[in-house]
């Protein structure tokens, strides 16, 4: 919190109260987290159909058209729900009181900057689902075929949800712009995969049916996914973080701060869960199907297995909610707050910081960040396939 010399140069006020900073409507931000789930989950329940598709086809055709079947449909639902919760949200943006729709409407693709933007977000994901529909309502279609059809989705559903956070115009620093923009997109896509994959994992858990020669190099792949994702979202959020706060105590100070707080308490469950998940039960599904699938511990891996997928899913799914509810900074809060308790007249808006300046110090510290994120993400994975290779060393399957 900034003391009092600090606002010397600024206008004098007169005992202001201090500003409120409330979480703003629950419906503002229910709508907006629609527009985020579905947006999100169509990216990643396209990664994951691209992710598993090897294991699919070498745990045999059955499994291959139910995996294509169930994560296709998944992403079409997701791709068509899209349209109307984007364009919900911004009906809502375009009016005051309620939902503007034909404002909404006209707006898309009206020849400005950000009528292309809307346009996109609102558009693209559908079309990529019209392009899902040829691979699950066929039951045979060539596998380059539908690797070109899901690639071909997955770059629409990219381009849709990233133009979210296009600025329209570069403004003054440039560089910078591109930078915040490149971060943001890093948090999307990470994000975007990771909640989708989950979600998809959940459909192809729910009625299983998969042959248990599928699970294990499917989930070892996901793994990469998942950490990849988990590093993408801890560089670009620790960036957002330097950006938007200054300093711990701002996470219990602030609105902003307190959100982001339980933000983090829901990142911080998932990362958890994650380490259960890579070196603990993944280990053991590689051991159990070296072992062959009658030994006692298939049932306490096929309970445990969609449990902890589940409750990932509605943790993620938690953590995009209280996203919605981030508005502001916790730095701007703060200063307005301290602004206002030191005033001597009456004002009817309050000062902003300035940017943060980015100095020779801050590269090297996200370098360090960046290096270090990296390191603990490919020794993680490491380490995690060296149990996984010593536990299945250690059982032989079963005779008999």
């Amino acid at each position: 919190m900034l003391s009092a010399p600090v606002l010397a140069g600024a206008p004098a006020y007169l005992a202001a109260p201090a500003p409120s900073t409330p979480l703003g409507p629950f419906e503002d931000s229910a709508v907006s987290w629609a527009s985020w789930a579905t947006l999100m989950s169509f990216v990643g329940l396209v990664a994951l159909a691209l992710v598993v598709a090897a294991p699919a086809r070498g745990a045999g055709e059955r499994t291959a058209r139910i995996v294509r079947t169930r994560l296709g449909w998944a992403a079409v639902v997701a791709g068509v729900l899209a349209l109307p919760a984007v364009l919900t949200d911004q009906a809502h943006s375009a009016s005051r009181t309620g939902y503007d729709y034909g404002a909404a409407w006209r707006g898309l693709f009206d020849g400005s900057g950000a009528g292309l933007l809307a346009g996109l977000e609102t558009v693209l994901p559908f079309v990529a689902a019209l392009l899902i529909l040829p691979v699950v309502i066929r039951r045979a279609l060539p596998a380059r075929l539908v690797t070109g059809l899901r690639v071909a989705a997955l770059i629409l559903g990219v381009v849709g949800l990233v133009s979210t956070r296009i600025p329209t115009s570069l403004a003054d620093n440039a560089g910078r712009t591109v930078f915040q923009t490149f971060m943001w997109i890093l948090h999307l896509i990470g994000g975007g995969v990771w909640v989708g994959g989950l979600i998809g994992l959940v459909v192809l858990v729910a009625g299983s049916g998969l042959e248990s020669g599928f699970w294990s190099p499917a989930i070892r792949r996901f793994s990469i996914a998942a950490m990849s994702c988990v590093a993408a979202i801890s560089l670009s959020g620790l960036f957002l973080y330097w950006e938007h706060v200054d300093g711990p105590t701002q996470l219990l100070s602030t609105m902003y701060g307190r959100v982001l707080g339980v933000k983090l308490l829901i990142f911080g469950s998932l990362l958890a869960l994650g380490a259960v998940n890579q070196f603990w039960l993944h280990p053991r599904i590689d051991a159990l199907r070296a072992a062959g699938d009658e030994r006692p511990l298939r049932t306490v891996l096929v309970r445990r297995f969609p449990a902890v997928v589940g409750v990932e899913t509605v943790l993620i799914l938690g953590l995009l909610f209280a996203a919605s509810f981030l508005h502001g900074s916790a730095r701007n809060q703060a200063f307005q707050a301290d602004a206002a308790k030191h005033a001597t007249g009456s004002v009817k808006k309050l000062p902003k910081l300035p940017q943060k300046e980015v100095s020779a110090s801050t590269w090297i510290e996200g370098t360090a960040e960046t290096a270090a994120v990296l390191v603990v993400t490919v020794a993680g994975y490491r380490f995690s396939g060296k149990l996984a290779r010593r536990r299945v060393g250690r059982v032989r399957p079963a005779e008999g």
